[in-house]
């Protein structure tokens, strides 16, 4: 079956495994805690076969099973299970929140979906530059720092230079007439697609059913990916996320939490309980918790203004003791410590290289990034969805993610117009029956279905 499977996918050499994913799945295997020394000489033989070679992808793809059966060591300080229960066994006690005040939730939903439009249009264009790219086109035009959308007004060589010639003028600010069609936007919408269609009740079976029957394969990246592919192939969750998934602990999970904390407003268990059928389907450990943090955020940002206290809201949905926790806790200290916004980033970049794939899109590195923005931001939209844009990595997903935190925490009508109108109310989609469509529809559908969820 794997043979044909190859076979098949021939003609699209992105979809089998190459050099790259093994270098990515040797540093995942680190990071998890796993002993490599057995399969050190396994790693070291393919990088000298000729990639895509038969022979070449029946090893690899020994190999990633091989590292799928390694144990954690013994020492590793870290407790990651992937399994709801658990997850809820290994977390610290709930932070205590307010109630719900009725009048504004309406108002705070679509703070969120605005929120999130403008952070992710803000760093759509940026998104796969580097630091460098961005700061040197933004001071030869005089905007460093980033205080408002790209622009495409720049010689033709700094801006192929700065890698800022591959996108259309629509990301631009001399062209934005909407938020256009983008991954982190698709993945809100099919959250409430599929609270639409499953209510409270729906199941990571659910999820992929509609992954499948409402998202073209070759919308989904990474992790997404491999777990489509193996939803085809018969693979079922939980397994869907980790057979040969290199990506397992990527960002694309983060990415899709979002409305599975705007239709939980209060609830930061329910809406990290959503986050999770839909993360296990693709991702495992920091990969799911990634999505269950952000879930938990949003949901706390509808009782609450303070950002600390929502950031530790979304971490008591962790298991104590993960990596994650460890990284956001960091950021909190150095935050209290007085560490300025540029130290918090070059920090950043000191642990995490930029230019090598496992740190760009990893969920750790990237949520590292949201919550500086959020705690530096100072419940600025503008001055926390720039702060989360300009240290680099996933420009847009990180920028969509604060954006939408924050934009819950204060509401639309205090959201800078300067950032909102130029979208006009309007998201375009790649998902079957939302693909274009009103933010303000999307909040009050949200509302909508609040009422649903008992």
């Amino acid at each position: 079956m794997q043979t044909m499977f190859r076979t098949n996918w021939a003609q699209q050499p992105w979809m089998l495994p190459n050099r790259g994913d093994l270098e990515i799945e040797r540093a995942q295997c680190l990071d998890e805690g796993k002993d490599l020394s057995s399969l050190e000489a396994e790693f070291a033989a393919l990088a000298a076969l000729e990639e895509g070679s038969e022979e070449f992808l029946a090893r690899a793809e020994a190999l990633l099973d091989a590292t799928a059966a390694l144990p954690v060591r013994a020492d590793f300080p870290h407790r990651e299970p992937s399994d709801l229960a658990g997850i809820q066994a290994a977390r610290p006690a709930a932070v205590a929140l307010p109630g719900v005040d009725e009048a504004a939730v309406l108002d705070k939903a679509l703070g969120g979906w605005q929120g999130r439009a403008a952070g992710c249009l803000l760093g759509k264009p940026a998104e796969g530059r580097r630091r460098w790219q961005m700061e040197k086109l933004l001071t030869a035009q005089g905007r460093w720092p980033l205080d408002r959308y790209f622009s495409q007004n720049a010689p033709e060589e700094l801006l192929r230079e700065c890698g800022f010639t591959h996108r259309g003028p629509e990301l631009f600010e001399e062209g934005i007439t909407c938020m256009v069609e983008d991954d982190d936007t698709n993945y809100t919408v099919t959250g409430l697609a599929i609270v639409k269609g499953g209510g409270a009740d729906f199941t990571p079976a659910d999820v992929a059913r509609f992954w499948l029957g409402n998202i073209p394969l070759f919308h989904v990246c990474t992790a997404e990916r491999v777990a489509y592919i193996n939803l085809t192939m018969g693979i079922a969750p939980p397994a869907s996320a980790s057979v040969r998934n290199v990506y397992r602990e990527w960002i694309g999970a983060q990415i899709r939490a979002d409305f599975f904390g705007y239709v939980n407003p209060g609830n930061t268990e329910r809406a990290a309980d959503f986050a999770w059928r839909d993360a296990a389907i693709s991702h495992v450990k920091n990969g799911i918790y990634g999505e269950m943090w952000v879930a938990a955020m949003l949901a706390a940002a509808y009782v609450c203004d303070d950002v600390e206290t929502v950031i530790r809201a979304g971490l008591a949905q962790l298991p104590a003791t993960c990596r994650l926790a460890a990284a956001i806790a960091r950021v909190i200290a150095d935050y209290r410590a007085g560490k300025t916004y540029g130290q918090m980033v070059d920090d950043l970049h000191a642990r995490w290289d930029e230019n090598f794939a496992h740190h760009w899109c990893h969920t750790i590195s990237n949520a590292e990034i949201v919550a500086i923005a959020l705690l530096w931001g100072e419940q600025d939209f503008e001055k926390t969805i720039c702060g989360a844009v300009m240290p680099g990595f996933d420009t847009d997903c990180n920028g969509a993610t604060a954006g939408s935190v924050l934009g819950v925490m204060l509401g639309a009508a205090a959201l800078p117009a300067k950032w909102i109108a130029p979208m006009q109310d309007t998201l375009l989609t790649g998902v079957a029956g939302y693909h274009r469509v009103s933010l303000t529809a999307m909040a009050e559908e949200t509302v909508r279905l609040m009422g649903r969820m008992g």
